[in-house]
């Protein structure tokens, strides 16, 4: 559930953590007659600023979808070049999060991704462990049905399989439940993006790509949310 702050003053609750499916980064760069490479691009800078915008708020956990487990079937220079971009992004990675003290984490699955990648990782989540800020959870090469089946196998050789037994076994076990569920360029979808979490998450539908995210328009999306009536079941 969200929880009541006094950061600023026009927002009396914010969400604990906030998700967003970063679409538009392709249509953007068509839109300024640029290759797509240079969307993937702007689209990192954009991250950067939302992140900035969201840890000044106080909020506990952003999680932001990077690359899919379906992804892979896009063409291979394109995915040749957001791995370019991911392994740019994790070397100055650890920068940034020291800067803004917080601690960064990777949602996904080690399978497929290069050995220098996953060492990368590892050590930026390593760096970062002890900040005390707000968690930058970064989903990379994730699904969330894949998930769910590891996950509930997880449970089963447990031997106690239950809803909390379950979710030890989710990739988000040490984050926030999810609250508000972010997803920009228009389309309407969740995309196989934390299905499970989001079962009494909000969701925010909006137009804007991506790359052109800004503070007014996350102000725009969290004065909506906490306009909305939370009931999780319940009566008024």
């Amino acid at each position: 559930m969200g929880k009541n702050v006094s950061v600023k003053k026009e927002y009396k609750t914010l969400p604990d953590h906030v998700a967003f499916i970063m679409d538009g980064n392709g249509r953007w760069a068509k839109k300024h007659g640029l290759p797509r490479k240079a969307g993937h691009e702007e689209g990192v800078r954009a991250l950067k600023k939302v992140v900035k915008c969201l840890s000044d708020y106080g909020i506990k956990a952003a999680t932001f979808f990077a690359f899919s487990t379906e992804n892979w079937s896009r063409p291979k220079d394109e995915v040749d070049a957001l791995f370019s971009l991911v392994e740019k992004f994790s070397e100055s990675a650890g920068r940034f999060c020291m800067k803004n003290n917080l601690k960064i984490r990777f949602l996904g699955f080690e399978d497929g991704l290069s050995e220098s990648l996953v060492q990368k990782i590892r050590t930026v989540e390593a760096e970062t462990a002890g900040n005390s800020g707000m968690i930058f959870a970064i989903a990379l090469n994730y699904g969330a049905t894949e998930e769910i089946v590891r996950a509930a196998k997880g449970a089963a050789l447990s031997g106690n399989i239950t809803k909390d037994s379950f979710e030890k076994h989710l990739l988000t076990k040490d984050l926030p439940p999810l609250d508000l569920l972010v997803r920009t360029g228009g389309e309407k979808r969740l995309s196989n993006f934390l299905l499970y979490q989001a079962a009494y998450a909000e969701l925010e539908f909006v137009d804007t790509l991506w790359p052109d995210m800004t503070k007014g328009k996350i102000d725009k999306i969290l004065a909506d949310f906490e306009k909305r009536n939370r009931r999780f079941g319940n009566v008024e």
